[in-house]
């Protein structure tokens, strides 16, 4: 038994080339949405330092506007939403008007006893949102203390 397919066309890379090619799309405008990259969430990393934890979120395409940042009963929400149109044509007729809405909700329980609500900072900068969250100085690890044995 053999392990190779045989093709039976003359011309086998023909059909893929002509597949390939007619069912593309030539107008692909959908670079900025999350489902041009199979998910409708964008990546989130969440770290945890001595002082703080840092949430930061991969969003681009988007504007410090488009962010809507909650925090209630101990869990923060972040909303993202973006609407675009594009227009081809004429100026008064377009041949193809496409219509962009994206948008997101992640949300995080935090630790509510740990966190410094009134002083949570969140900023926007290429294409990266980042949300810092201090810790409380109670929660904030303490140094060892070292013992004197007598």
């Amino acid at each position: 038994m053999s392990t190779l397919m045989k093709s039976n066309s003359l011309f086998p890379m023909a059909t893929t080339f002509f597949d390939d090619f007619f069912t593309k799309d030539w107008f692909d405008w959908s670079d900025k949405n999350f489902s041009a990259l199979g998910s409708t969430l964008p990546s989130v990393n969440v770290r945890e330092t001595e002082n703080d934890y840092a949430i930061e979120v991969a969003a681009p395409g988007l504007r410090k506007e488009d962010f809507k940042l909650e925090l209630e009963n101990g869990v923060l929400t972040i909303n993202g939403e973006r609407r675009e149109e594009k227009e081809s044509g004429e100026k008064g007729k377009y041949t193809r008007k496409e219509f962009n809405y994206t948008s997101f909700s992640r949300s995080f329980r935090l630790p509510v006893e740990d966190v410094e609500d009134e002083q949570i900072d969140a900023n926007y900068n290429h294409g990266i949102l980042n949300i810092t969250l201090p810790k409380k100085q109670a929660a904030k690890p303490k140094a060892a203390k070292m013992i004197s044995v007598n």
